[in-house]
């Protein structure tokens, strides 16, 4: 099991920044990679942005230029997140891909609120 520990959500007005931690711990060998999701209230979760083990990243489109995903060697993956629009408003999600035998596995964590307001 892993477990996933974010902090760093909050309020803040359009333009302005947070950063986001999440700290995984437990069985950690064999993560390929970790990342952030959102959820908006009536919409899917999306990611949005993924760094793999070799710190190769992807980000969608519509954050691009905004926020940068970033890992530490403590197994810590940030998200900082620049030039905040209201749209960027939703629940946070850490997110550890593991593999293990030949299956994937993935884990989250518990969200953490972030809220731009205008």
């Amino acid at each position: 099991q892993v477990q996933l520990v974010e902090s760093g959500g909050g309020l803040v007005q359009a333009g302005g920044s947070l950063r986001l931690s999440c700290a995984a711990s437990g069985s950690i060998f064999s993560i390929n990679a970790m990342g952030w999701y959102r959820q908006a209230p009536g919409k899917q979760r999306e990611l949005v942005a993924r760094i793999t083990s070799s710190s190769s990243t992807n980000y969608a489109d519509s954050v691009k230029g905004r926020f940068t995903i970033s890992r530490d060697n403590a197994n810590t993956v940030y998200l900082q997140m620049n030039s905040l629009k209201p749209e960027d408003t939703a629940v946070y999600y850490c997110n550890a891909e593991k593999s293990l035998f030949g299956k994937l596995y993935d884990y989250w964590g518990q969200g953490t609120q972030v809220t731009v307001s205008s």
